[in-house]
């Protein structure tokens, strides 16, 4: 078993098909691994087909809400470039650094004020639905959409392949590494994920 996948302390000790099905997911390569197998196991597996996409899809469904929340407003970085900082990646941002009912308030409102071309509302909503539930207040009291927070994490690293002006390949193993680094315990900007 390769390095690039160990070390994975913040994801789930559960079978990736466990995750995926809780996260009303399901990856488009057919896997050779046995049914309860890892998250690392599966991962090594896909890179050795180089099924990227599906890579991508198994970290958004394997890390914690915050954490994923965090990859997506990496990506929502990568989206914006030189732009300046939107309201909806701000309020996401603020809400991974201090997770409170407030700091969702605002993401809600910046969701509920969004500009049209605001590029990180994927990230916004992510932040909305992180806690389990639709929103803050009485919203609190209904559980948000299963997988909501895994796929809009995962549709924002999709974008973001677009935006890092670099061959795919290499675009998405970035992504990834970046997804692997925050499951490792990382903040995601290793120096060498930096370098363009």
């Amino acid at each position: 078993m390769s390095e690039r996948f160990s070390g994975l302390k913040k994801v789930p000790d559960h079978p990736a098909a466990r995750l995926l099905a809780a996260a009303n997911a399901k990856l488009a390569t057919t896997l050779k691994s046995p049914a309860n197998a890892p998250v690392s196991v599966v991962l090594e597996e896909l890179e050795s087909n180089g099924d990227w996409v599906d890579m991508l899809r198994l970290i958004s469904v394997s890390l914690p809400p915050r954490e994923c929340v965090w990859w997506a407003c990496l990506a929502g970085r990568d989206v914006l470039g030189e732009q300046d900082v939107t309201t909806c990646l701000k309020a996401a941002e603020t809400w991974v650094f201090e997770p409170s009912e407030d700091n969702r308030s605002k993401v809600q409102i910046a969701l509920e004020t969004v500009d049209v071309d605001d590029d990180t509302t994927l990230c916004a909503t992510a932040a909305l639905y992180a806690p389990g539930t639709l929103g803050p207040g009485s919203l609190a009291e209904h559980t948000a959409p299963a997988g909501a927070v895994s796929s809009t994490c995962f549709g924002m690293n999709i974008m973001a392949l677009d935006f890092l002006k670099l061959p795919i390949a290499e675009a998405a193993d970035r992504l990834i590494d970046r997804g692997v680094d925050i499951a490792r315990g990382g903040n995601g900007q290793s120096a060498k994920m930096k370098e363009s």
